[in-house]
């Protein structure tokens, strides 16, 4: 059931990420994640093709191996092994050099499982598409507005109603461009 499975995912989550913040404000770090699974969720009313309790849980879980120390094998212990799949594609390889590469390997990853994992990875660049951080200079502001016109062509196929409101993140977020 989702409601108990988001529960037990979102206490796991809070556990492991409970001293991190969303870059560039004070927010704890639970409200991306939450805002992810929002997204997940209004997809799921638009399109019930797909399994809702897997997305809800790589959604919630979709960036706890690269941000803490949780391996793959607790994921897998604690939620199985598609999830624990799900989220490890989601994760950057750190030993590729460029940002590019690691971001075109986790796609390359994600097109090799199920169509939940993909549209995770579409909720969440949808919600990373907001204000950028005070910090963030224009070079660093166009590469993630290219990174996100990448991550639209590649899962463009996951969900239509996600690509959509992606690709509509997209031409919003170049406002911020000089």
């Amino acid at each position: 059931m989702t409601q108990e499975l988001y529960q037990k995912a979102m206490k796991f989550a809070g556990e492991k990420h409970y001293n991190q913040k969303v870059p560039g404000t004070n927010a704890n770090y639970l409200l991306h994640i939450s805002n992810v699974v929002m997204e997940v969720l209004v997809a799921s009313n638009h399109d019930n093709s797909f399994d809702v309790n897997l997305a809800v849980q790589v959604a919630i879980l979709h960036d706890i191996i690269e941000d803490t120390d949780t391996s793959f094998e607790e994921i897998a212990t604690v939620f199985g092994t598609e999830v624990a799949k799900g989220v490890l594609a989601l994760t950057k390889n750190e030993t590729l050099t460029t940002k590019r590469e690691q971001m075109l390997d986790s796609l390359r990853r994600i097109n090799m499982l199920s169509k939940e994992v993909g549209l995770v990875k579409l909720a969440d660049r949808i919600t990373n598409l907001q204000e950028p951080p005070k910090h963030w200079n224009q070079e660093k502001i166009k590469n993630y507005l290219e990174e996100a016109t990448i991550i639209a062509s590649e899962l463009s196929e996951k969900n239509k109603y996600l690509n959509q409101r992606l690709l509509e993140k997209i031409e919003s977020y170049k406002k911020f461009l000089d």
